[in-house]
């Protein structure tokens, strides 16, 4: 997830993004094949393709770190955010504090790879432990009824997906 402050003006203004580093640039790049063969299970793992991602995957991640070298300005990275996701709402922990009723416009890449951009309203910023973070809880003021429905589906998914896996434990 990515998310800049909206000034008064309707200006957003981008939040200081951490440089990449070989880590950065890996976890961002291996996530999205992680979680399609979390999901997929045993269908992914016997597919043609899976080699032919991971190819692209490492050629991503070599582009990448030699950008990263070459020009440090040039490649800055968004951190992979768990958030906490409603249709009403999206969570997650910041680095930066925002006060009640700051607006932030978020983009959000739901799996496989479906780009959600909205305008959220902030609810509450709540200190985490560590004392550098703060939780953050907002809800959408503008979410376009496709990308609703898209964030929809997404938890129904997660839910079913989480229900099952309830069941096999259980047995």
């Amino acid at each position: 997830m990515e998310y800049r402050l909206v000034t008064e003006g309707g200006t957003s203004v981008p939040i200081e993004l951490e440089r990449a580093n070989p880590e950065s640039i890996a976890a961002a790049v291996n996530k999205p094949t992680s979680d399609l063969l979390a999901r997929s299970g045993e269908i992914m793992v016997d597919s043609a393709v899976l080699p032919w991602i991971r190819k692209v995957d490492y050629l991503l991640e070599v582009i990448l770190n030699a950008l990263a070298v070459n020009q440090p300005s040039s490649v800055m990275m968004a951190q992979p955010t768990d958030v906490n996701l409603s249709g009403g709402g999206i969570g997650f922990v910041a680095v930066g504090e925002f006060a009640a009723d700051d607006q932030l416009e978020i983009k959000l890449i739901l799996p496989p790879f479906t780009m959600i951009r909205a305008r959220v309203k902030v609810i509450r910023a709540v200190p985490v432990a560590d004392g550098r973070s703060f939780e953050i809880a907002t809800e959408f003021v503008d979410l376009k009824p496709d990308d609703q429905e898209q964030v929809i589906r997404h938890i129904l998914h997660v839910q079913a997906q989480r229900l099952r896996a309830g069941r096999s434990q259980s047995s």
